[in-house]
Order: structure tokens, then sequence, then C-alpha cells
């Protein structure tokens, strides 16, 4: 099932405290970065994060869930309405991943 584009206008508008927010549409889901490191996306409808140390913490007993079949798990966030926490969690993943891999052309 593919995600909607409803569902991810409203966790881009949880995101507005964050500037540099951006994504990228890929198999009917949504990849999110934040300063162009990716940090989590949008699968089936379900807002799902990287698993950092950041994010262990600031989610205790959060949900791994896989985003599609295949995938490395990643964090279920539940309190999407909570700007506050999602600001903290995101801005505190940040240090703790790394660009994507640019794909050297043939």
């Amino acid at each position: 099932m593919a995600s909607s584009q409803e569902y991810l206008d409203f966790i881009i508008g949880q995101l507005d405290t964050l500037n540099n927010i951006s994504y990228r549409k890929m198999m009917g889901e949504y990849i999110l970065y934040f300063q162009g490191k990716i940090f989590g996306g949008i699968y089936d409808d379900r807002f799902l994060v990287k698993i950092t140390k950041s994010s262990k913490q600031l989610m205790l007993g959060g949900t791994e869930e896989l985003p599609y079949d295949g995938a490395k798990p990643m964090l279920l966030v539940h309190n999407v309405d909570n700007k506050e926490l999602l600001y903290k969690l995101i801005t505190e993943m940040y240090e703790e991943l790394s660009y994507p891999k640019v794909k050297k052309k043939k």
C-alpha cells in the first residue's frame, strides 16, 4: 500500500519548526531528509525514523517496524502530534547520521 500525499503533508506540517526538511517520492513511499541527511520516511502511512542512539533514548519502548520487506528495522513515531519531541528527535539524530552515498556514474 502506498502512502498518501495527505499523510505526508501532515507530517511535513508537524516538522515546520525545522528548516531544510525535504522529501523524495520513491515507489509510492517518501524518504525524508533534514539538511541533506536521510532521517526517516513515510511508509504505508507510518512515520518511521532511523534507529540511532538518540532516537532510542527519546522514544523509549519505541516499536521497531520494517518499512518494507528486506529493509532494516526503523522506529515507529507514535507521538506525531508533539512538535517539540519531533524537533528534538530529528536535531539530535542529525549528528549521528551520515550523508547519502553518491553513486558513481559508469
